[in-house]
């Protein structure tokens, strides 16, 4: 009998690395118990991936069958970087600059901004790396192991990795990092997102380069918090400034921040990775980031000041895509525009008015004003079609009759008027202040009347878990259970949780949703709680953001981040 074959048309559909996966248990490389945690993970379903493995020609012996059920791929991030073009090798030397807002940096651990995430991971790594393909790899890590309930995970350090004060990367580095994520006086969004750990009787050393996390309900995202963006690893002596103590094990060293102005990085020459010349990354000299707005940077990336915008507005991607000189990288995302309520204030503790402000979002048209329909319609969720546990709803239509009737019964309840006056605050370095101009005039004829507070970020970021009703950009992650426990539990109160929304139903089903290995399974349960954020949650949102990369074209090996991330280490200048 002929063994059965794989599709792998039908694995890309599913997810396009998965392909990949497979070609890698046929050479043997991991096992046939790596590739279903790995499979699953991206999105194919148990019985599937079970089938596939079948399938595989290498899957039946060797080494690699032997590695636990749940363990991850033990390869490595590329320590040499891919050829940008099939003739001639890479080039050393030059300086990239980028035009980004600079804003004030003390702790790294809360970090809640993605621009400032760029500043400190240049200087300071991550445990583990999700790439711009959105699979999770270890970094500082050597591999993970995670027990078959994935309540159990033993972390293993890379040895020989230095800081940039000379000192080694041990286990009490990173006992240290989570001690101050787990510190409720430091303010991380790491304390929510890690809510399955019991504080620090949770993390035990077990070697000087093996840790082990002890989790209290099971997880399947451990990996991918690890990389969320204020988790970089600190020294143990980190006091609580990294301007004034940039101690990491990164590729680049400091010389210069200015906040709102500049920021400069000079290359290490003692840097453990090394690149395709077998000499150490990086190959630039010099990263620069100056301080402008938008509009600044657009022109100054179009008279060749900077080789870099930070995430582009679309409005920057039309005016910029057909410039010759300059090659625009795009992805999809799991990156949105919130439209949040607070639930402990008036008038969004009444989930009437809630809804009733949701139903006055024309998506299509707020897409397509504010973000030249470069995007991909949204329920009122803050769960994404790029997440492999996604489950597909209708897209919510505009009704503002519905949403009048909902708002003259709370009315009348209250003994009040309408219009329902609302102030709805947001930032503008993006396009909310455009989103917030198109939902005050769709929702007048609902009876909202709404007033406008547009600031500069700074004025935003300083007050955004404390107004009414704001508009909150969130970047991308890879799984939604993921975003969901940084910011709609009642343990992310006090952290990111914005809105002050918490359900118990909705954390039940989200703390079974992160143990569940199974993507049909966990599929299931995440129809249910999209349901429960659209009935009674605290968001609107329209739609998901496409981004780009736009960058110099004699830069090489540029890489577009679904979270507009700088991973500047392997870039280099072909001048």
């Amino acid at each position: 009998m002929d063994k059965p074959k794989a599709d792998k048309k039908k694995m890309e559909a599913v997810h396009p690395y998965i392909p990949v996966a497979y070609e890698q248990l046929e050479k043997g490389r991991i096992s046939r118990r790596q590739f279903l945690r790995l499979a699953t993970l991206l999105g194919m379903s148990a019985g599937a991936a079970t089938f596939v493995a079948a399938c595989a020609s290498g899957s039946g012996g060797g080494a690699a069958t032997t590695a636990p059920a749940t363990t991850a791929p033990t390869t490595a991030p590329p320590t040499t970087a891919p050829t940008a073009e099939p003739t001639g090798g890479v080039k050393r030397g030059g300086t990239w600059t980028a035009s980004m807002k600079l804003q004030l940096l003390d702790h790294p651990a809360r970090l809640s901004w993605v621009e400032g995430a760029n500043i400190v991971r240049q200087t300071n790594e991550y445990l583990t790396e999700t790439g711009p393909d959105n699979i999770t790899r270890p970094y500082l890590l050597e591999r993970w192991e995670a027990s078959e309930d994935v309540k159990t995970w033993d972390l293993y350090l890379r040895k020989g990795v230095k800081f940039n004060n000379g000192d080694e990367l041990t286990a009490d580095d990173v006992m240290f990092t989570f001690g101050e994520w787990l510190n409720p006086d430091v303010g991380s969004s790491m304390l929510g997102l890690l809510s399955y750990l019991d504080g620090m009787q949770s993390v035990e050393k077990v070697d000087d380069y093996h840790i082990r996390l002890h989790l209290t309900s099971g997880n399947i995202g451990v990996p991918e918090h690890l990389f969320h963006y204020p988790a970089v690893i600190l020294h143990r002596s980190f006091e609580g400034d990294i301007i004034k103590q940039p101690i990491g094990t990164g590729a680049w060293t400091l010389e210069e921040y200015a906040e709102g102005e500049r920021a400069r990085f000079k290359r290490r020459a003692d840097y453990w990775q090394t690149g395709a010349d077998g000499k150490p990354l990086p190959y630039l000299d010099e990263l620069v980031f100056v301080s402008t707005d938008k509009d600044a940077g657009v022109a100054a990336l179009q008279s060749g000041q900077v080789d870099s915008l930070y995430d582009p507005r679309p409005a920057d991607f039309l005016a910029l895509k057909d410039l010759d000189f300059l090659t625009v990288y795009p992805v999809a995302t799991a990156q949105a525009l919130i439209l949040r309520m607070r639930v402990d204030l008036e008038p969004w503790d009444d989930n009437r008015v809630r809804t009733a402000l949701k139903l006055c979002q024309d998506r299509a048209k707020i897409l397509q004003l504010s973000y030249f329909g470069e995007g991909v319609l949204s329920i009122d969720a803050h769960m994404s079609p790029v997440h492999p546990e996604y489950c597909v709803k209708p897209i919510p239509e505009y009704q503002p009759d519905k949403a009048k009737a909902l708002l003259e019964e709370y009315a009348k309840e209250k003994g009040i008027d309408l219009p329902l006056k609302v102030t709805l605050s947001t930032k503008n370095d993006q396009n909310e202040p455009d989103i917030a101009a198109a939902l005050k005039e769709l929702a007048a004829p609902a009876g909202f009347d709404i007033t406008l507070d547009i600031t500069e970020p700074g004025g935003y970021w300083d007050r955004w878990t404390e107004v009414p009703l704001g508009i909150t950009s969130w970047t991308h992650r890879p799984l939604a259970t993921m975003v969901l426990p940084l910011a709609y539990t009642k343990e992310s109160i006090g952290a990111w949780n914005e809105t002050r929304w918490y359900d118990d139903e909705f954390t039940k089903l989200l703390r079974q949703a992160e143990a569940t290995l199974d993507v049909e399974a966990r599929r299931s349960i995440m129809c249910t709680m999209e349901d429960i954020m659209q009935d009674r949650g605290p968001i609107g949102n329209s739609y998901w953001k496409n981004v780009w990369t736009i960058m110099r074209s004699e830069f090489k090996n540029v890489k577009a981040h679904p979270t507009a991330y700088y991973l500047m280490n392997d870039v280099w200048k072909d001048a």
